[in-house]
């Protein structure tokens, strides 16, 4: 294992691509290849341990370096152009839940806070939190083509992810809502920090929240059984009086495509791809 990774680290010094800020993926990379040489390093090669943590801090350095100035960029106003170039960035098979080095970049930008706090643990028909893989919701935003007078709520939105980049990158407005108080007020923060002013956090159970602003509504299979069904019936008395547009993520977009009011807005969906529909007064149901 030593000579692999001493090789390894022999090829990194005299790389001269990765340094440059905008290479993050090259980075990710090579963070991965150092640690997986670095694993089973015998206890008596503390110069390589030495040099595999110099090599790690310079990328984290210099991933650092990037995240800063793609966080001025947001703050300028330069969010959608920021879109337009992540999605020429994001991996070419947008399948699968699974998280890539575009995960790592955009947590990096948004500088998502741990939440301070003991975090509760999912009251019945709730899961566990899990943010929305950026390859998706980039895809989403670019299908949405989001204006000016959208409002998109996330139901059971975490730490934030889809509301600020909603605000960060479209003209429209992003909401949260989240039943766990420590998410909402990390979220907050985020959002003051990034000076995002078309954005909301709502502490607040999604069977009773207003939601009556919404235009778009996001589920990442926030609930299950009879509570997913209570927010659907939300939903469907919304759109018996206005239009407006549901996308979801994971197990419970086999609930929404069995709903009569909802009209699917592609040929087929997929559990590990985002599915979007349509429902308004128009519509039956």
């Amino acid at each position: 294992m030593s000579p692999t990774l001493r090789s390894l680290l022999d090829q990194f010094d005299t790389d001269p691509s990765w340094p440059s800020p905008p290479r993050w993926r090259e980075r990710a990379q090579w963070q991965e290849r150092i640690e997986r040489a670095s694993l089973g390093l015998a206890a008596d090669a503390a110069d390589l341990r030495a040099r595999a943590d110099a090599a790690q801090a310079r990328l984290d350095a210099a991933d650092a370096q990037w995240a800063a100035t793609l966080r001025a960029r947001i703050a300028a106003g330069e969010g959608a152009r920021l879109l337009r170039e992540w999605l020429r960035e994001s991996p070419p098979h947008a399948d699968g839940e699974g998280y890539d080095p575009l995960d790592a970049l955009l947590g990096a930008v948004l500088d998502l806070a741990e939440p301070e706090g003991e975090v509760a643990a999912p009251a019945p028909q709730t899961v566990f939190y899990q943010p929305t893989p950026s390859r998706h919701l980039l895809e989403l935003l670019a299908r949405l083509e989001l204006g000016a007078d959208d409002v998109l709520i996330d139901l059971g939105s975490g730490l934030g992810h889809v509301p600020l980049l909603v605000a960060a990158c479209t003209p429209a407005r992003g909401v949260g809502i989240e039943h766990e108080a420590a998410y909402v007020a990390s979220a907050r923060l985020c959002a003051r920090a990034l000076g995002l002013r078309r954005t909301d956090f709502v502490h607040a159970d999604a069977r009773a929240a207003d939601l009556s602003a919404g235009t778009v509504f996001y589920l990442y299979t926030p609930f299950t059984g009879d509570l997913l069904a209570q927010v659907l019936e939300r939903l469907r008395a919304l759109a018996a009086r206005r239009a407006i547009r549901i996308a979801s993520l994971g197990p419970c977009t086999q609930a929404l495509a069995t709903q009569p009011w909802l009209r699917a807005l592609q040929p087929s969906w997929a559990a590990d791809r985002i599915a979007l529909f349509a429902a308004g007064p128009s519509l039956p149901g």
